[in-house]
Protein backbone atom coordinates (compact mmCIF):
# COMPACT_ATOMS: atom_id res chain seq x y z
CA UNK A 1 0.00 0.00 0.00
CA UNK A 2 1.44 3.38 -0.92
CA UNK A 3 2.01 6.06 1.75
CA UNK A 4 -0.78 8.14 0.17
CA UNK A 5 -3.32 5.42 0.95
CA UNK A 6 -2.13 4.46 4.42
CA UNK A 7 -5.05 4.93 6.79
CA UNK A 8 -4.83 7.44 9.61
CA UNK A 9 -6.84 4.97 11.68
CA UNK A 10 -7.07 1.34 10.55
CA UNK A 11 -10.24 -0.69 11.02
CA UNK A 12 -8.58 -2.92 13.64
CA UNK A 13 -7.57 0.08 15.77
CA UNK A 14 -11.05 1.60 15.35
CA UNK A 15 -12.73 -1.62 16.49
CA UNK A 16 -10.41 -1.91 19.49
CA UNK A 17 -10.99 1.70 20.57
CA UNK A 18 -14.77 1.43 20.16
CA UNK A 19 -14.66 -1.62 22.43
CA UNK A 20 -12.80 0.42 25.03
CA UNK A 21 -15.27 3.32 24.71
CA UNK A 22 -18.15 0.87 25.15
CA UNK A 23 -16.58 -0.36 28.38
CA UNK A 24 -16.00 3.21 29.61
CA UNK A 25 -19.64 4.08 28.97
CA UNK A 26 -20.90 0.87 30.59
CA UNK A 27 -18.78 1.53 33.68
CA UNK A 28 -20.00 5.14 33.92
CA UNK A 29 -23.72 4.28 33.63
CA UNK A 30 -23.99 0.77 35.10
CA UNK A 31 -25.72 1.83 38.32
CA UNK A 32 -28.27 4.20 36.78
CA UNK A 33 -31.98 3.63 37.23
CA UNK A 34 -32.71 4.00 33.50
CA UNK A 35 -30.53 3.17 30.51
CA UNK A 36 -28.69 6.09 28.93
CA UNK A 37 -29.99 7.41 25.62
CA UNK A 38 -27.35 7.71 22.91
CA UNK A 39 -28.20 10.45 20.41
CA UNK A 40 -26.38 10.03 17.12
CA UNK A 41 -26.06 12.77 14.55
CA UNK A 42 -26.92 11.52 11.06
CA UNK A 43 -25.47 10.48 8.75
CA UNK A 44 -21.82 10.23 9.69
CA UNK A 45 -22.31 8.85 13.20
CA UNK A 46 -24.47 5.89 12.14
CA UNK A 47 -21.49 3.56 11.59
CA UNK A 48 -19.91 4.55 14.89
CA UNK A 49 -23.19 4.22 16.80
CA UNK A 50 -23.88 0.74 15.42
CA UNK A 51 -20.54 -0.59 16.66
CA UNK A 52 -20.64 1.41 19.89
CA UNK A 53 -24.02 0.13 21.13
CA UNK A 54 -22.85 -3.46 20.55
CA UNK A 55 -19.75 -2.74 22.65
CA UNK A 56 -21.72 -1.44 25.65
CA UNK A 57 -22.62 -4.34 27.94
CA UNK A 58 -25.49 -2.60 29.71
CA UNK A 59 -28.92 -1.72 28.31
CA UNK A 60 -28.94 1.47 26.25
CA UNK A 61 -31.46 3.25 24.09
CA UNK A 62 -30.68 5.37 21.06
CA UNK A 63 -32.22 8.00 18.86
CA UNK A 64 -31.14 10.19 15.96
CA UNK A 65 -30.93 13.83 14.99
CA UNK A 66 -30.10 15.20 11.56
CA UNK A 67 -28.74 18.68 11.14
CA UNK A 68 -27.53 21.00 8.45
CA UNK A 69 -24.71 23.41 9.14
CA UNK A 70 -24.42 24.55 5.56
CA UNK A 71 -26.21 27.15 3.51
CA UNK A 72 -26.79 27.15 -0.25
CA UNK A 73 -24.05 25.68 -2.42
CA UNK A 74 -22.39 24.01 0.58
CA UNK A 75 -21.08 27.30 1.95
CA UNK A 76 -20.64 27.23 5.72
CA UNK A 77 -22.96 29.79 7.24
CA UNK A 78 -22.17 29.29 10.92
CA UNK A 79 -25.79 28.26 11.48
CA UNK A 80 -27.22 24.92 12.46
CA UNK A 81 -30.67 23.79 11.45
CA UNK A 82 -32.33 20.65 12.83
CA UNK A 83 -33.65 18.56 9.95
CA UNK A 84 -34.73 15.56 12.04
CA UNK A 85 -35.42 15.85 15.75
CA UNK A 86 -35.55 13.21 18.45
CA UNK A 87 -38.50 10.84 18.56
CA UNK A 88 -38.51 10.61 22.35
CA UNK A 89 -38.58 12.76 25.43
CA UNK A 90 -35.19 12.97 27.17
CA UNK A 91 -36.31 14.76 30.35
CA UNK A 92 -34.60 13.31 33.45
CA UNK A 93 -32.58 10.87 31.33
CA UNK A 94 -28.83 10.50 30.88
CA UNK A 95 -27.99 11.50 27.32
CA UNK A 96 -24.81 10.83 25.37
CA UNK A 97 -24.37 12.82 22.15
CA UNK A 98 -22.57 10.51 19.71
CA UNK A 99 -20.50 12.23 17.02
CA UNK A 100 -18.24 10.81 14.33
CA UNK A 101 -15.91 13.82 14.54
CA UNK A 102 -15.75 17.04 16.52
CA UNK A 103 -13.85 19.81 14.78
CA UNK A 104 -14.36 23.41 15.91
CA UNK A 105 -16.94 22.30 18.46
CA UNK A 106 -19.49 24.86 17.30
CA UNK A 107 -22.04 22.33 16.05
CA UNK A 108 -21.60 20.04 19.06
CA UNK A 109 -21.95 23.02 21.41
CA UNK A 110 -25.19 23.98 19.72
CA UNK A 111 -26.50 20.42 20.00
CA UNK A 112 -25.50 20.10 23.66
CA UNK A 113 -27.27 23.39 24.39
CA UNK A 114 -30.36 22.20 22.50
CA UNK A 115 -30.40 18.91 24.40
CA UNK A 116 -29.84 20.57 27.79
CA UNK A 117 -32.85 22.82 27.17
CA UNK A 118 -34.96 19.63 27.29
CA UNK A 119 -33.97 19.03 30.96
CA UNK A 120 -32.13 15.71 30.79
CA UNK A 121 -30.40 14.46 33.93
CA UNK A 122 -27.00 14.70 32.19
CA UNK A 123 -25.56 15.35 28.74
CA UNK A 124 -22.14 14.00 27.78
CA UNK A 125 -20.33 13.68 24.45
CA UNK A 126 -18.79 10.61 22.85
CA UNK A 127 -16.79 11.26 19.68
CA UNK A 128 -14.84 8.80 17.58
CA UNK A 129 -12.48 11.55 16.39
CA UNK A 130 -11.69 14.72 18.29
CA UNK A 131 -9.86 17.37 16.29
CA UNK A 132 -8.75 19.39 19.32
CA UNK A 133 -6.28 21.40 17.27
CA UNK A 134 -9.21 23.19 15.57
CA UNK A 135 -11.40 23.70 18.64
CA UNK A 136 -13.06 27.12 18.88
CA UNK A 137 -15.93 26.47 21.29
CA UNK A 138 -15.05 25.32 24.80
CA UNK A 139 -16.30 21.76 24.90
CA UNK A 140 -15.70 18.73 27.08
CA UNK A 141 -15.66 15.43 25.23
CA UNK A 142 -16.02 12.85 28.01
CA UNK A 143 -15.60 9.79 25.81
CA UNK A 144 -13.04 10.38 23.06
CA UNK A 145 -11.81 7.77 20.58
CA UNK A 146 -8.83 9.34 18.86
CA UNK A 147 -7.24 12.77 18.67
CA UNK A 148 -7.41 13.66 14.98
CA UNK A 149 -4.75 15.67 13.16
CA UNK A 150 -5.73 18.82 11.28
CA UNK A 151 -6.61 17.00 8.06
CA UNK A 152 -9.86 16.39 6.21
CA UNK A 153 -10.86 12.77 6.86
CA UNK A 154 -13.12 10.23 5.17
CA UNK A 155 -14.26 6.70 5.88
CA UNK A 156 -16.14 4.89 8.64
CA UNK A 157 -19.18 7.13 8.10
CA UNK A 158 -17.35 10.34 7.24
CA UNK A 159 -17.79 11.55 3.69
CA UNK A 160 -16.73 13.87 0.96
CA UNK A 161 -19.82 14.91 -1.03
CA UNK A 162 -21.68 11.81 0.19
CA UNK A 163 -18.90 9.46 -0.96
CA UNK A 164 -16.53 7.22 1.02
CA UNK A 165 -18.77 6.61 4.07
CA UNK A 166 -18.45 2.85 3.65
CA UNK A 167 -14.65 2.71 3.81
CA UNK A 168 -13.58 0.49 6.71
CA UNK A 169 -10.55 2.63 7.55
CA UNK A 170 -10.28 6.38 8.13
CA UNK A 171 -8.07 8.27 5.68
CA UNK A 172 -6.83 11.80 5.17
CA UNK A 173 -8.40 13.06 1.93
CA UNK A 174 -7.17 15.58 -0.60
CA UNK A 175 -10.03 16.27 -3.02
CA UNK A 176 -7.64 18.02 -5.44
CA UNK A 177 -6.08 14.66 -6.40
CA UNK A 178 -8.59 12.96 -8.75
CA UNK A 179 -6.48 9.81 -9.14
CA UNK A 180 -6.42 9.13 -5.43
CA UNK A 181 -10.09 8.10 -5.32
CA UNK A 182 -9.61 4.96 -7.39
CA UNK A 183 -6.46 3.95 -5.50
CA UNK A 184 -8.13 4.60 -2.16
CA UNK A 185 -11.18 2.46 -2.92
CA UNK A 186 -9.01 -0.40 -4.19
CA UNK A 187 -6.65 -0.32 -1.20
CA UNK A 188 -9.48 -0.10 1.37
CA UNK A 189 -10.99 -3.30 -0.08
CA UNK A 190 -7.64 -5.06 0.44
CA UNK A 191 -7.23 -3.92 4.04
Amino acid sequence: MSPETEPLFASEAIALRIGELGQEIADAYRDRRKPPILVAVLKGSAFFLADLVRAIDIPVEFDFMAISSYGPDHEKQGRVRILKDLDRDIADRDVILVEDIIDTGLTASYLVSTLRARTPATVEICALLDKTVRRIAPLEVRFSGFDCPDQFVIGFGMDYRQRFRTLRNIYAWDASDPLSEEVLLREDRRA
